[in-house]
């Protein structure tokens, strides 16, 4: 009789020690799923945050490429007046949020960039060709761009 009591105090032994490593492993299984779900979650985060920034500056660089259009069409028609009115306004609004999307180093090439075309759509430029006043501003943008997404 007491090999019996054994026997079954034995398998509920083992009965409660399994049951206790199933939801210790239950449990592990858990966490470890919600840190790869978080971890998942934030790769996913930064990679549609990188993918907006790459827009940004498309445009930017698309409005910038305009602006440099217009200036090269330059013409004292109230057409082109209105044209080069939205291109510097549509610069503005981008240089902006270039500063609220991008650090300082970035928005300062930007700013320096803008005001280049600005300056070359409203002013003649004495002495120097409206490429060579925009070489620096825009390889200066266009390197600090490649380093802020590197």
């Amino acid at each position: 009789m007491a090999a019996d009591v054994l026997v079954s105090v034995a398998s509920l032994a083992g009965v409660g020690l399994g049951g206790g490593l199933s939801y210790l492993a239950q449990i592990t299984a858990l966490r470890h799923a919600g840190r790869t779900e978080r971890w998942r979650a934030t790769a996913q985060t930064a990679e549609a945050r990188r993918a907006e920034r790459l827009e940004e500056l498309r445009r930017f660089i698309q409005d910038a490429q305009q602006g440099e259009r217009t200036a090269e069409e330059r013409r004292a028609t109230p057409e082109w007046l209105t044209a080069a009115r939205d291109v510097m306004d549509e610069l503005w609004v981008r240089e902006r949020m270039i500063h609220i999307m991008f650090g300082a180093s970035l928005h300062e090439r930007a700013r320096a960039y803008v005001v280049a075309i600005d300056d070359i759509l409203w002013e003649e430029q004495a002495g120097v060709s409206m490429w060579d006043h925009l070489r620096g501003p825009k390889v200066a943008f266009l390197d600090a761009a490649r380093a802020e997404l590197a």
